[in-house]
């Protein structure tokens, strides 16, 4: 017969050896949070007992004393859970689970493919708190969520529910207005913005970015930005634009990056010289199968950095931490690339 293991010293071990009672065990080793008056000379007993025994809490009890279970939700609002590389979700999940093993907390991952609406606000309190993930959000259930104090922390600006969300996002309006300034500097004055027609913030922040600059600069505003779908950015579109004078072509990241892909194909088609005849900046990552090689210019959006932050954001909700404000936008790094060079000449 196997032989059993050593039980683990308890609380009431301490106390028969410091030959006092339990509560003042659990006092002295909770750190005595609550400021009852005890003579030093108790407390320096206790401590020795634990370390005589070898004494170490429960984790199990501590979390039920906390009613905390150390275990963050993280969900996103996909229908599979982003977790190739190339997706761009993924330097945000890798960001989630570095911070989290950084503040002791373990991660579940929920996904959109398993319920909606109320299965949500049921699936996630499993989670002391939950990180959302997604380019849109169910305001219906965050309302509740918000209603009721659960703690969450949406990755990525949301101004949703008269702006409650608490979020960590990128500043994509500065950055954006960044690109545009810089493109000025190399003497262009006539551009294009091509966004697609989803709604989103993060859209909407670029959009605001671009023409903030473009009104500062004193750009031409005529048709400067563009909404279309992939489906509409043809080589005779684009062939238009550069007989109008357009020297810089402006796009944003998106999930499916639909948009940088039908331009560049377009350029390609064209047999356009880039930046020769036109410059083209994105904002944000190109997509994995970028474009010929090259080094796309713009900025890139922080999102390892953003997710750490939102895990320390959510940490600090779910122990009560004193941490305002609870929204926090991060600067978006400037990238150097090869797609844009002075204006053309024409």
């Amino acid at each position: 017969m196997a032989a059993r293991g050593r039980r683990r010293p308890s609380q009431s071990d301490v106390a028969r050896l410091a030959g006092v009672s339990q509560t003042t065990v659990s006092l002295v080793l909770s750190g005595n949070k609550s400021g009852i008056c005890l003579a030093e000379t108790t407390r320096r007993r206790v401590l020795a007992a634990a370390q005589t025994l070898g004494y170490a809490p429960d984790p199990v009890a501590t979390r039920l004393a906390l009613a905390r279970n150390n275990i963050l939700g993280l969900y996103t609002f996909t229908a599979t859970f982003p977790t190739g590389v190339e997706h761009s979700y993924y330097p945000s999940l890798a960001g989630v689970e570095a911070e989290a093993a950084a503040q002791g907390q373990d991660v579940l991952l929920f996904t959109g493919s398993s319920g909606t609406g109320q299965d949500i606000l049921r699936r996630v309190r499993v989670a002391d708190g939950c990180l959302f993930l997604g380019r849109h959000v169910p305001e219906d259930q965050l309302a509740v969520l918000l209603a009721e104090d659960y703690p969450f922390v949406h990755i990525g600006r949301r101004d949703e529910l008269d702006g409650r969300i608490p979020y960590v996002g990128a500043d994509y309006v500065s950055a954006a207005a960044e690109v545009v300034h810089g493109l000025h500097a190399l003497g262009h004055r006539h551009f294009r913005y091509v966004r697609e027609r989803d709604e989103a913030p993060s859209s909407a922040d670029r959009e605001l970015g671009v023409r903030r600059a473009a009104a500062a600069i004193g750009a031409d505003h005529d048709g400067l930005v563009h909404r279309a779908d992939a489906a509409g950015i043809t080589p005779g579109l684009l062939a238009s634009w550069l007989a109008a004078g357009v020297t810089a072509l402006v796009t944003e990241e998106t999930d499916t990056g639909a948009v940088f892909t039908a331009l560049s194909r377009a350029l390609d088609t064209l047999g356009a010289d880039c930046p020769g005849a036109v410059s083209l900046a994105l904002l944000g990552a190109p997509p994995v199968t970028g474009w010929r090689d090259r080094r796309i210019s713009g900025f890139t959006v922080p999102r390892q950095e953003m997710s750490r932050a939102a895990v320390r954001l959510l940490v600090d909700l779910v122990t009560g931490a004193d941490h305002p404000p609870h929204q926090h936008l991060l600067p978006c790094p400037p990238r150097t690339g090869d797609t844009t060079g002075p204006a053309p000449h024409r």
